[in-house]
């Protein structure tokens, strides 16, 4: 009793077919090999993926406050979090030990 599977089985061109792929490849002027300048600036997609990265890391939670906050700071428009979060930075910094602010 044989085995079935499902690998893909992959064919290669034969050599003549290969040499025909290739030549009407190097005839396509939309389709040129890239130079050893333009292979040297490529840049790997996973640097230039995404936000980039904070000096300043902060850290995801999950926070409840009371209604009437939320609503005040959604208010302000757009970028409401970060002036949350500088409110909040400008509490602690004043309330730390040994700062003047009481």
């Amino acid at each position: 009793m044989s085995k079935t599977h499902n690998k893909r089985v992959i064919l290669m061109p034969s050599v003549e077919d290969n040499a025909k792929i290739v030549a009407a490849a190097k005839a396509d002027p939309d389709a040129q090999p890239m130079t050893k300048t333009q292979l040297d600036g490529l840049v790997s997609i996973r640097t230039v993926r995404g936000r980039p990265k904070s000096d300043n890391k902060k850290l995801l939670l999950s926070v409840r406050y009371s209604v009437e906050v939320v609503e005040y700071f959604r208010a302000t428009g757009e970028g409401w979090q970060a002036r949350m979060d500088n409110v909040l930075r400008q509490y602690v910094n004043q309330h730390r030990p040994g700062s003047n602010a009481t």
